[in-house]
């Protein structure tokens, strides 16, 4: 989807392969300036320096313990799950039909 939009994606790792757990997340995401964790139909925004270890955590693991997938980075941004509106924002060329 994103790479026919023309977006180039830099690395992509498979999440059964290489899972993040807890601690393995939270070094990925600490300095970030911003997370957007995608949540059924809701979209969270956190910023880990403010928000915290423990909640962003409590955000971007699933049942597994691992983060979540899909997760992008976009620079000092994280998006975490997935949501077409969500990804529609940041990718608004990616996402056309």
């Amino acid at each position: 989807m994103l790479e026919a939009g023309g977006i180039t994606i830099d690395r992509m790792a498979n999440a059964r392969k290489e899972p993040l757990r807890a601690e393995e997340a939270w070094q990925l995401l600490q300095d970030a300036d911003e997370v957007f964790v995608a949540q059924r139909k809701k979209v969270l925004r956190l910023h880990p320096q403010q928000a915290g270890k423990e909640a962003v955590l409590a955000e971007i693991l699933g049942r597994s313990g691992t983060l979540r997938a899909p997760t992008l980075r976009l620079g000092s941004r994280f998006l975490v799950g997935w949501s077409e509106a969500l990804y529609a924002e940041f990718f608004p060329a990616g996402m056309k039909k």
